[in-house]
């Protein structure tokens, strides 16, 4: 089983070293325009591979990508100190307009899972682009708030004393400023957050459920204010994805996917609760049934992706 990554830095290399932890695949071929940076990263992770499992590593160009049954696309510019997503919108979208092309014409069938930033506009840009290569939009999707939902669900387990696989709860809409932590639909082994907490005599009140959505939303602020990057994370959750994709798992996830409509806003790409399997994005969103306010807040959110797509197409007829 073979996956590629395009784009060999912090993200896709560190996406490479859990790929191998976790002994996903059998095989990673790296892809950057940085030749001696990506045969560098090739040769220093096949190092570790002795140390975990038994995958073979190495450097290639995107002619070398055929064959791969996924392709994380981690290509572009890095996120500044003190700069949001959406303002990564402009440099980012200019990569696709190569990157995208080039791992289709060698890869056609292959599953794109974007992990650039802002994810969600750049997924958009992603499977609009992969259309006119004939690839069903359910072959491209983001990592959109796979993160952030771990975030959520680990800061809940803390809060709780809980393993946090065994929090059930979901960061929805953009991945980035505006999202939504799904508080009305959140639980732990099956029983409401907020019947758990009563039963065992835990705080969950409006201050303590702050405190989290400012930790889970401003999470990557704080790590790239303190050491300019953010990465393991990240990482891990696309080998996750990964590691999905090739045994078909069929499990439920917040990437984000091209939609119809997401809150009354059509035609848009945010996260939501996907099921995914051996050939990507399975149907439509997870229905979820959220409290009104948290209906606004992803109405909110899914109109400011649906901006600055429309904005970007407004600038750049190729998009």
């Amino acid at each position: 089983m073979k996956v590629g990554i395009v784009g060999t830095g912090m993200v896709g290399a560190t996406a490479a070293y859990a790929l191998i932890m976790q002994g996903v695949g059998r095989e990673i071929v790296l892809v950057d325009l940085n030749e001696s940076r990506v045969k560098a990263e090739a040769d220093d992770l096949y190092h570790a591979v002795p140390f975990a499992h038994a995958l073979d590593v190495r450097a290639g160009s995107y002619s070398d990508l055929a064959g791969c049954r996924v392709v994380i696309v981690a290509a572009g510019v890095g996120q500044k100190p003190g700069e949001t997503r959406l303002e990564l919108l402009g440099r980012n979208a200019a990569v696709f307009k190569q990157v995208i092309p080039n791992i289709l014409h060698y890869a056609p069938n292959t599953v794109l899972v974007v992990a650039t930033n802002p994810v969600d506009v750049m997924t958009h840009i992603a499977a609009k682009a992969a259309v006119k290569f004939g690839v069903p939009r359910s072959r491209v999707f983001g990592s959109g708030t796979t993160l952030d939902t771990a975030r959520f669900r680990a800061l809940v387990g803390r809060q709780v004393g809980v393993d946090p696989k065994h929090v059930h709860a979901y960061v929805i809409g953009e991945h980035g400023d505006s999202e939504v932590l799904a508080w009305s639909t959140a639980s732990v082994g099956g029983v409401p957050l907020a019947e758990w907490c009563r039963y065992h005599n835990i705080p969950l009140d409006d201050e303590i459920k702050q405190r989290i959505d400012y930790n889970v939303r401003n999470a990557a602020y704080t790590i790239i204010n303190g050491k300019g990057a953010t990465y393991y994370g990240i990482g891990s959750a696309l080998a996750r994805i990964t590691d999905i994709i090739l045994r078909d798992e069929r499990a439920i996830l917040t990437i984000c996917a091209p939609q119809v409509e997401i809150a009354g806003v059509k035609n848009v790409t945010v996260a939501m609760p996907f099921l995914l399997g051996g050939n990507g994005v399975i149907g439509g969103h997870h229905p979820m049934v959220l409290a009104s306010d948290e209906q606004e807040k992803l109405h909110h959110s899914a109109s400011i992706i649906r901006e600055l797509i429309t904005q970007l197409e407004a600038q750049d007829d190729e998009l």
